[in-house]
């Protein structure tokens, strides 16, 4: 890593921490439109247990366990991962929810073949480079089981703040303070070699409004 891309690194886990601190359970407790449409994907799929990437204060990973999954949240906020513990043990649904300190850019803590669904809500399209994509997609396979599901979402190339604020380079704008990663349809497309892709899914969210993909791929048995 550059040390252009280090200081964007330790300057977006500042932005994150800071954020989560001066706004407490910020997105809500109602769970995300995808994470309402991967518990079902995995209850179909036979999942029983999801590891979430990115989960800031735990919208999505508490409905998860309130839907009876096992999870297991990751976040490099300390600050999001204690508020997602409080609220688990507020809705009594603490046994379910185990929370990891980790950095997507280093790899995953799971074991090989140990989890049967995967879930990253506008998580790969942080501030990450595309090798750093392709090298976390590559860690998801890795821990998946075989016919594990991954679920993720992504702003993409035609989002109204594509090419909007400070360019990072390979088409990662910061805008407001926060960086985003805008993912073309081809890096979509290349992060699903040697899987069964099974969604492209174009849907909006927020007030600008944001414009996302939401992707369902599977890995083979």
């Amino acid at each position: 890593m550059s040390d252009d891309a280090k200081d964007l690194a330790e300057a977006q886990r500042q932005h994150w921490q800071n954020t989560y601190t001066a706004h407490p359970g910020m997105y809500g407790e109602k769970p995300s439109a995808p994470a309402v449409h991967a518990a079902r994907v995995f209850r179909e799929a036979g999942a029983t247990d999801v590891l979430e990437l990115g989960a800031g204060h735990g919208r999505d990973a508490l409905c998860f366990a309130r839907e009876g999954f096992t999870v297991q949240a990751t976040d490099f906020s300390p600050t999001g991962l204690e508020q997602l513990r409080q609220a688990a043990q507020d809705q009594g649904i603490a046994e379910r929810v185990t929370t990891t300190l980790h950095d997507v850019r280093e790899p995953l803590p799971q074991p090989d073949s140990s989890v049967d669904a995967v879930f990253a809500h506008m998580l790969l399209c942080m501030a990450l480079s595309s090798q750093e994509i392709h090298a976390l997609v590559g860690e998801i396979r890795r821990v998946l089981r075989p016919g594990g599901v991954l679920v993720y979402t992504v702003r993409h190339t035609g989002d109204a703040h594509y090419g909007a604020g400070t360019s990072h380079g390979d088409d990662i704008y910061e805008h407001g303070g926060f960086a985003v990663h805008f993912f073309p349809r081809h890096l979509v497309d290349s992060l699903a070699d040697g899987w069964t892709l099974d969604e492209v899914h174009p849907f909006e969210e927020g007030d600008l409004p944001r414009r996302l993909w939401r992707v369902t791929q599977t890995l083979p048995r």
